[in-house]
């Protein structure tokens, strides 16, 4: 066994296509430079301690094949080392030094940038068998069934999996996997609006509910079975019910769209469909708030800047923009300042 293991793992940005991979559909992430580096040495008991530079200076720790759920961020450690164990792996004790510049709360996936960074450690320390893809689906279970947090695959799908300089069209259903360079004439840009977001609870888990009611309603499992040809029998549902369709129906589409807009080049395209995808978190799914709409909205009162959508789960978060190849440095810089002027939040560029 190998007397130390270091592995890293990026945060994401989803480019376009929220709420949609709980329901089996699309979704365009994209990795970001932030990474969480996680350094792992065996130990002779079972014994599982974690630090991380977030959380103080004390370490915390349990016994391999003893997790207890609701000890914060030790969970995401705790959730790995049970689903290892539940698919046959003899999990033996380590120490896990946790340092990460993915921000918590931002709509980027720290929680996933945790896992996966750990997940491939203990990989190497443990010489596991696992994909890439197995791999992010072991950090998907240790969010949802030991965290607790009601989240879709594609979070640990992006930073598992993705690279910098392109994004990844993810199908949820089929985990099919198509990779599309950013094109030259656009640089992403992130800012971080200050606010922060929690998905095992809250207004996330309940915009979840609401779009599987939803979809028993019209007689499916997923509204991925679901065409925007059915928008008539969408608008007869309970006016909230048919909110929550709308959007997931709607932004399937707006996903494909966008992936055959980066295809072509097309980002006056890719900038239209970014408008039509925070309108519609605005208004039909109702995950925004007022100072993302404010950041938003600088965005596009800004030359250089081509489009802006709220990315994550929604209640606060980063806003993701498109600007000008060239501009992306100084427009952010502007954009962020106006913003702080505007909200008071202290807003924060993670890209570039």
């Amino acid at each position: 066994m190998p007397e130390t293991v270091e592995a890293e793992a990026p945060g994401r940005v989803n480019l376009i296509g929220e709420h949609t991979d709980y329901h089996q559909g699309f979704v365009l992430p994209a990795v970001i430079p932030q990474r969480t580096r996680v350094r792992v040495t065996p130990r002779a008991d079972r014994r599982v301690r974690a630090w991380s530079s977030r959380a103080g200076r004390d370490w915390q720790e349990y016994e391999a094949g003893h997790e207890r759920a609701g000890r914060g961020w030790l969970d995401y450690v705790q959730g790995v080392t049970a689903v290892l164990a539940r698919r046959g792996a003899t999990v033996p004790g380590f120490d896990a030094h946790v340092e990460s510049d993915v921000p918590v709360g931002a709509g980027v996936s720290s929680s996933a940038a945790l896992t996966v960074a750990l997940l491939r450690a203990l990989r190497v320390l443990m010489r596991l068998s696992l994909s890439d893809l197995a791999l992010a689906e072991v950090a998907h279970l240790a969010e949802t069934d030991f965290v607790g947090a009601p989240v879709g695959i594609m979070d640990p799908l992006a930073v598992s999996l993705g690279r910098d300089g392109e994004a990844l069209l993810i199908d949820t259903r089929t985990l099919a996997i198509r990779r599309l360079p950013i094109p030259p004439a656009v640089e992403l840009v992130v800012i971080d609006s200050g606010l922060t977001h929690q998905h095992a609870d809250g207004g996330y888990a309940i915009r979840r509910q609401e779009s599987f009611e939803a979809a028993a309603c019209l007689g499916v499992s997923h509204l991925r079975d679901v065409d925007a040809g059915a928008m008539a029998r969408i608008d007869a549902l309970p006016d909230v019910l048919a909110r929550r369709a709308r959007h997931v129906v709607s932004e399937n589409q707006r996903v494909l769209s966008a992936a055959k807009a980066l295809s072509a080049g097309d980002v006056e395209r890719l900038a239209a469909l970014f408008a039509e995808s925070h309108a519609s978190m605005r208004d039909d799914y109702e995950i925004s708030t007022w100072e993302i709409d404010a950041l938003v909205d600088i965005c596009k009162r800004d030359d250089d800047m081509l489009g802006a959508r709220l990315t994550g789960g929604g209640f606060g978060g980063a806003v993701v923009m498109l600007a000008k190849a060239g501009t992306a440095r100084t427009a952010s810089r502007r954009i962020k300042e106006e913003y702080i002027a505007r909200t008071g939040r202290p807003g924060v560029v993670l890209i570039p």
